[in-house]
């Protein structure tokens, strides 16, 4: 029997999470589907990270609940939990030397009970996929903070890296990937999650600060500000100029690319964006 539709959504319902006397979230509901790659943007301590805990059942709501398949997050076993999702914090250094094969071999351990025949195989292909093949020896402590971060992408997509045989989706969680990556990279990390969603059907969320990755890369995209939801749905339709200038205070002009995405000329407020012509 096929599954409904939307009965692999993670979904989200009236989320409010609260640290002292002040909501870091409240009243969040969305919800994220298999095969699309999803965005959250906003300001610095808009609650992106706290939402992105929670979805990834790391923090528990004071209100609302997580469903994952429809059941509730809270109650899938830790260990099952490793083997549907992956988490890729802000943070993820370590303590020791370890080299960048070892910590994308960590991604591995969900599978330790049931290992698949090929498990340095699959770190070496993630590793490729990441491009720090060639840095597979190296300490990860003496990489660039690009370089680091791209091993832990590595690593993280090593845990998920087979479908699972019931034919539930994966997820991959993303607290802002692209924040340590030159252009190069951050567009081929965004490019990169985007092929694993579509070909191997996961569901992605990514905390980004570009609203330019996000209409590039994103198949829907939500505004967090203040913990509030305060836009959501297809990129183009939500990042418009008006909420660039409401949520960030910055003036925003869409311009096609040749390949026609509609990106964003960006400057501060009170700063005057060049048309074409003026540009040298």
């Amino acid at each position: 029997m096929n599954a409904l539709p939307g009965a692999h959504d993670l979904v989200a319902q009236g989320l409010s999470v609260r640290a002292g006397a002040r909501w870091l979230l409240s009243g969040v509901d969305l919800r994220l589907c298999p095969g699309e790659v999803a965005a959250v943007l906003g300001p610095n301590g808009a609650g992106k990270s706290t939402l992105l805990s929670v979805l990834a059942g790391l923090r528990r709501p004071e209100q609302g609940r997580v469903a994952l398949g429809g059941r509730a997050l809270c109650e899938v076993p830790a260990g099952r939990l490793a083997l549907e999702r992956a988490v890729l914090p802000q943070d993820s250094g370590v303590a020791f030397d370890f080299r960048v094969r070892d910590v994308v071999e960590l991604g591995r351990y969900p599978h330790r009970g049931e290992p698949s025949r090929d498990e340095a195989g699959i770190v070496r292909a993630a590793m490729a996929l990441t491009d720090v093949g060639h840095l597979a020896e190296r300490a990860l402590n003496s990489l660039s903070g690009g370089e680091r971060a791209r091993a832990q992408l590595a690593r993280v997509l090593a845990q998920i890296w087979h479908p699972l045989p019931d034919g539930r989706p994966r997820w991959l969680l993303l607290d802002e990937p692209t924040a340590a990556l030159d252009l190069r990279h951050q567009h081929g990390t965004m490019a990169t999650v985007r092929r694993w969603a579509r070909e191997q059907g996961g569901g992605v969320l990514a905390v980004l600060h570009d609203p330019n990755l996000a209409l590039r890369y994103a198949d829907r995209v939500w505004v967090l500000d203040g913990g509030r939801l305060q836009a959501g749905g297809t990129p183009a339709q939500t990042l418009t100029p008006a909420l660039l200038q409401r949520i960030w205070r910055v003036r925003a002009r869409p311009v096609a690319d040749d390949d026609g995405r509609v990106q964003l000329l960006l400057a501060p407020e009170g700063e005057p964006l060049k048309d074409r012509e003026d540009v040298a």
